[in-house]
């Protein structure tokens, strides 16, 4: 995948690895590393393999995944003291993916945030976010 971010990671010149496994990467912008940005210590677990989404990764992966959050998340403790963390993927257009490599985001919350307490329900419960009338949503 020549023009992936994630497969050529210099093609981003401010993304650095943070921490790696076998199978994945941490990955961090810079400016996740500043105190009291938006950002502060967020970051992505990503295969090393190009898989288009979550659902396409192997087992191997998801276990390699599972194992490098924890480390990722003592890492982000140690350094940040976040309160909270919001994890997630985004599988596809309609969810939000723009790379099209898979990608889990680690997003560190705190108390002093001015949404801290919204979670991602608060996106679901929002009544922007209502569906127009189908007969799925009868």
């Amino acid at each position: 995948m020549e023009n992936c971010v994630f497969c050529k990671l210099k093609l981003e010149s401010e993304q650095t690895i943070v921490l790696s496994n076998e199978h994945c990467l941490f990955l961090q912008l810079k400016q996740a590393e500043t105190k009291g940005s938006q950002l502060e210590g967020a970051g992505l677990i990503v295969p090393r393999t190009h898989r288009e989404s979550a659902f396409d990764m192997t087992s191997e992966e998801w276990e390699a995944t599972y194992d490098l959050l924890h480390k990722v998340k003592r890492y982000i403790d140690k350094k940040h003291t976040p309160q909270g963390y919001n994890l997630g993927w985004n599988c596809g257009e309609v969810a939000g993916q723009h790379i099209f490599h898979a990608h889990f985001h680690i997003i560190p919350r705190y108390d002093d945030e001015p949404l801290s307490g919204k979670g991602i329900r608060h996106l679901f419960k929002s009544k922007e976010n209502k569906r127009k009338h189908t007969e799925y949503n009868m």
